[in-house]
């Protein structure tokens, strides 16, 4: 069995998981002012970057900022370790491998057929939905805060 590198017990002092040294950032912010802020500097991204032209250099910035942004936190706060699970929920667990395989498949099937009328792809039913400024700027804004979810998990 692989492992990675710990002997499995916790410390007694510091967070677990956390390298010596490594920036403590507080869970949750110090006031409802600063959420409030955050949250309107978010709108406030998202629809300035909702403006951008698709495959632009605007939209590639728009992305590439909350990315790096997103790394930096997950990487001076690192998950807290949690055992694994005793077993692992196979029912549960392939009907998530079923839609992600008919997902892919779809996916190449339409970029063999060229994203034919009849066989389009998921980018091509998406993309007219997306074309109103207010739906792409919320899908950006939801996007923003799913990465900022996994980063906090």
């Amino acid at each position: 069995m692989a492992t990675d590198g710990t002997d499995g017990r916790r410390r007694r002092s510091g967070r677990p998981g956390r390298a010596p040294g490594q920036a403590v950032w507080p869970r949750r912010p110090a006031h409802p002012l600063l959420v409030a802020a955050i949250a309107g500097g978010l709108a406030i991204y998202a629809w300035v970057d909702g403006a951008a032209a698709p495959f632009s250099r605007g939209a590639f910035v728009g992305v590439v900022i909350p990315g790096a942004v997103l790394a930096a936190i997950a990487y001076a706060r690192p998950p807290e370790r949690i055992a694994p699970p005793e077993e692992l929920d196979i029912a549960g667990m392939s009907y998530w491998v079923i839609v992600l395989a008919a997902f892919f498949e779809w996916e190449a099937s339409a970029w063999r057929d060229s994203s034919w009328p009849w066989h389009p792809s998921f980018t091509n039913l998406i993309d007219p939905m997306l074309g109103p400024h207010l739906v792409k700027s919320a899908a950006i804004l939801v996007w923003i805060l799913a990465g900022w979810a996994l980063v906090r998990r």
